[in-house]
């Protein structure tokens, strides 16, 4: 059975070359395994350092796509431009300020005090309490349903239509003030997207410009990360605006239900104080109510 000849095996080569021929060329084998050796080792650093080479490209590239949208502070103001951050930040910041006075000041309790207005009502029905007290008790306690009740009490013994309508534009004005700064909230959820979109337009008019500049047309990576950072601003001003419409319907329905308790409440002091309300009780409007009656003095 024939033996393939290995070039790598020395004494095997020998065997096969004549005694006399054996020791002449065993130097040029030796060189000859030495210099294969060589190439062989070479040839696997190569390849190693090539596969590590791609592994490392590898591994790159999701951090580059992950660094093509920023995430600090600092990064999205550079990337949106600064006069959106700065417009940004400033509709946040009253949005935010306009949110919470408002749920501050329409506190019910603070509105609609209970104590006051079961008092204030008590008297009135059992002829407590006459014009100049209740005048008196509305401008001391100062809140708003007192101060719809003081245009009511002003008409103390007019015709019930007067009193009402006293009523109703106290009410009105009281409404108003209820109101105050809903209209900034309003404003910032209406025109915060819009401006978002305005920095999307604008992004994407200088992402396809510097495409055509660096003649990059047909590279979607590129396309894609300037179309990302241009739907940035759209992102933040629906972030903003959603909160913001979010807290101006809250607030709309706490004052309209705040104001319908109002208006009942005004309903009862015409009830309380018309001409008719008081003829039907055998009062007259100008009657004051009675003295206290002071406790006589023990003899001595």
């Amino acid at each position: 059975m024939s033996s393939t000849l290995n070039p790598f095996n020395e004494k095997q080569i020998c065997r096969t070359m004549p005694a006399s021929s054996c020791d002449q060329c065993r130097p040029q084998v030796a060189q000859l395994f030495r210099t294969m050796t060589i190439v062989s080792v070479l040839i696997f650093a190569m390849n190693s350092a090539a596969i590590a080479q791609d592994g490392t490209e590898q591994g790159r590239a999701p951090d580059k796509a992950e660094s093509a949208i920023p995430t600090s502070p600092q990064e999205i103001a550079e990337a949106i431009g600064y006069p959106f951050a700065v417009i940004f930040v400033a509709a946040s910041v009253v949005a935010l300020w306009c949110a919470i006075e408002r749920l501050f000041l329409l506190r019910r309790r603070r509105v609609i005090p209970r104590a006051f207005v079961d008092r204030f009502l008590m008297h009135l029905r059992t002829g407590r309490m006459d014009k100049p007290n209740a005048l008196a008790v509305c401008q001391q306690n100062g809140s708003p349903v007192a101060e719809v009740f003081l245009h009511g009490i002003r008409k103390w013994g007019k015709p019930a239509v007067e009193i009402e309508q006293a009523v109703m534009d106290g009410g009105e004005r009281q409404v108003a003030l209820l109101k105050r700064r809903l209209r900034v909230l309003n404003g910032v959820a209406t025109i915060m997207p819009l401006i978002g979109l305005l920095g999307t337009v604008t992004g994407m008019i200088e992402a396809f410009n510097n495409i055509a500049d660096s003649n990059a047309m047909g590279q979607a990576e590129i396309l894609a990360s300037g179309i990302a950072l241009a739907l940035l601003t759209t992102a933040i001003g629906l972030f903003i605006a959603i909160p913001a419409l979010t807290a101006y319907m809250y607030l709309a329905g706490l004052i309209d239900a705040l104001v319908v308790e109002m208006d009942r409440l005004g309903q009862d002091i015409v009830h309380l104080i018309s001409a008719e309300a008081l003829h039907e009780r055998g009062e007259t409007p100008t009657q004051k109510a009675p003295p206290k009656k002071q406790p006589k003095a023990s003899p001595a």
